[in-house]
């Protein structure tokens, strides 16, 4: 008798063991996630251009499961993040090896130096700018169409897409305010410039919709003038008021964006994420956090580690969990992991508006 309790024993563990491998992991909240932006968040499109923003190489990603991937940062991107609380098993693939039925999953087009104007970051070499990424993403979108058969199939399985665009940083960073390379601060006031920019980024979001975007989440340009480049550039102790001043004028712009593309746009469904402010809140209550260093890369040269980049095989600074810079100009994972919770799900109203990621993907 005991010794078939044992067997029943034995043969019950068994079916909870098998019944264990079968449970499969529940799908993603949304059927693709496609990422338009800058080094923020590149994964590696800019690899094989002839550019000098890349981070192909140690020590970028010492922190990252595959090692150097071309993401500018020690381990994974606020993007990364956001694909993980989405409920994506895997990272979203570059646009450059972006093969196949993968694309029905998103693709990221973003990359290093790119910006919303055409000649930003062009003293770097070779970038994709706003508008050659939407050019990619309309090559995409006829994959799309020829996969599932017909227009109307991939119009509607992109409709329930998120999509994430964040750009502006580089025309502030890498163009008005490097006033040696580029005309624009003597040719317009910051809010005149703010306007120029707002414009050409509105019809390339318009272009965006027209080819099958709805659901999309808009991320406000952060507060550049507090990155370890601009403290070292500037001899400032504290972040550098005339560029986050400036930057505010364009982020003010974004939130009556998605106003008027609710409105006006049928079936639109556009959020905007303050970026610039979540950053500010992280910088406020850096300690709250876990951050001792706020103001220097954990790797990098010179003044606040803020002259140059990390060099290759640099050992960098071994508690990056206390850096909310990675190097002179990107965020630690540290940070990111705060940054894409925040955007997904709002902590505060100020976070996202009106709604944050998460209720994004919910309709």
């Amino acid at each position: 008798m005991a010794s078939q309790s044992r067997k029943m024993w034995v043969m019950g563990l068994l079916i909870l063991f098998f019944n264990s491998l079968s449970i499969v992991k529940s799908d993603p909240q949304v059927p693709c996630y496609f990422i338009f932006g800058d080094s923020l968040v590149d994964n590696g499109n800019n690899n094989a251009i002839p550019s000098l923003a890349r981070a192909n190489y140690r020590p970028y990603g010492i922190d990252f499961p595959a090692g150097p991937t071309g993401r500018f940062c020690n381990g994974r991107t606020t993007v990364d993040v956001i694909a993980q609380l989405l409920g994506f098993n895997d990272y979203i693939p570059p646009y450059v090896s972006a093969r196949g039925r993968q694309v029905l999953t998103g693709v990221n087009y973003a990359s290093a130096a790119a910006g919303i104007r055409d000649e930003t970051g062009q003293q770097l070499g070779s970038r994709i700018s706003m508008n050659g990424q939407l050019q990619n993403y309309r090559t995409t979108v006829q994959q799309v169409v020829n996969i599932l058969g017909d227009e109307n199939s991939a119009a509607n399985y992109l409709s329930k897409c998120i999509y994430s665009v964040g750009m502006g940083s580089n025309d502030y960073l890498n163009n008005y305010f490097m006033p040696a390379f580029y005309s624009s601060s003597r040719q317009y006031t910051p809010a005149q410039y703010a306007d120029v920019l707002f414009q050409q980024y509105s019809q390339q979001l318009r272009s965006l919709y027209n080819y099958g975007a709805r659901k999309v989440a808009l991320i406000g340009v952060g507060q550049v003038g507090c990155s370890p480049s601009e403290l070292a550039q500037n001899s400032a102790t504290t972040c550098v008021s005339r560029i986050n001043s400036a930057i505010q004028i364009f982020n003010g712009k974004l939130k009556s964006l998605v106003d008027n593309f609710n409105n006006n746009l049928p079936g639109a469904k556009f959020i905007y994420v303050n970026g610039y402010g979540i950053f500010g809140d992280v910088l406020t209550r850096a300690s709250s956090y876990g951050f001792t260093v706020t103001n220097a890369g954990c790797c990098g040269i010179g003044r606040n580690n803020g002259q140059i980049t990390c060099l290759p095989l640099q050992t960098p600074c071994p508690n990056r969990d206390q850096y909310i810079f990675w190097d002179a100009f990107h965020p630690t994972e540290a940070f990111n992991k705060i940054f894409a919770s925040r955007a997904y799900s709002a902590q505060s109203s100020s976070d996202a508006y009106p709604i944050d990621i998460r209720h994004l993907a919910q309709l």
